[in-house]
This record gives structure tokens, sequence and C-alpha cells, in this order.
């Protein structure tokens, strides 16, 4: 009994020194250089870099929920107006003003994009 358990730990041992060597050889991808392309071995140019790209990803995902929020209003107006509880110009009126939101925001961003 005593010597299944201890060839069962040191099966489990020898398997674990394999899987472990093994991974230390494994060839691992290079990682993607931020936007701004920093010399080699200025690191913090690179995490500058990659604190840029991710606040430009930021932007975007705020950009994208606006972009949600507006499209939400917009189905549920309508949706009021086909209901007869709301004026079908408020519609209209909403669909203006949320594109005159959604281009001032796409501006501001690119404007923030070049300042970051």
């Amino acid at each position: 009994m005593m010597k299944k358990a201890v060839k069962k730990v040191v099966t489990a041992a020898g398997l674990l020194a394999v899987t472990a060597g093994q991974s230390v050889l494994a060839a691992l991808p290079t990682p993607v250089a931020p936007s701004t392309a920093p010399a080699a071995g200025d690191w913090i140019g690179l995490i500058s870099g990659y604190i840029k790209d991710g606040g430009l990803v930021l932007g975007l995902a705020i950009a994208v929920l606006g972009f949600l929020w507006i499209a939400y209003l917009g189905f549920a107006k309508f949706n009021e107006a086909r209901q007869g509880k709301a004026e079908w110009a408020e519609v209209g009126v909403l669909g203006i003003v949320g594109a005159i939101v959604l281009i001032f925001a796409s501006y501001l961003l690119t404007e923030a994009a070049g300042v970051i």
C-alpha cells in the first residue's frame, strides 16, 4: 500500500519536472511595441507608450459607450412615438442632437489623441 503512494508521488514529481522543463524552453511570442516605438532599452519610453495606447483605447471605449447610449435613447424615443406617447419631431430632434454630440465627441477624441 505504501509503495503505491510513493510510486504515485514519484510519478507526479517526474511529470512536474518534465512539464516545467518544457515550459522553460517554450518559444514565447515577442510583445507588440507601443505606437510610439521607443529605442531599445528605454523602459520609461516603453511604459509611457503603453500608457498612451491604453488611454487611446479607453477613449475609444468611452466613445463606443456614448454611441450605444444615444442609440438606446433613439430606439426608446422611436418606440414612444410609435405608441403615441411622444411626438415624431422629438425623434428627429434626438437624432440630430445625437449626431452632433457624437461628431463633437469624435473631434475631442481626435484632438486628445494628438495631445497624448
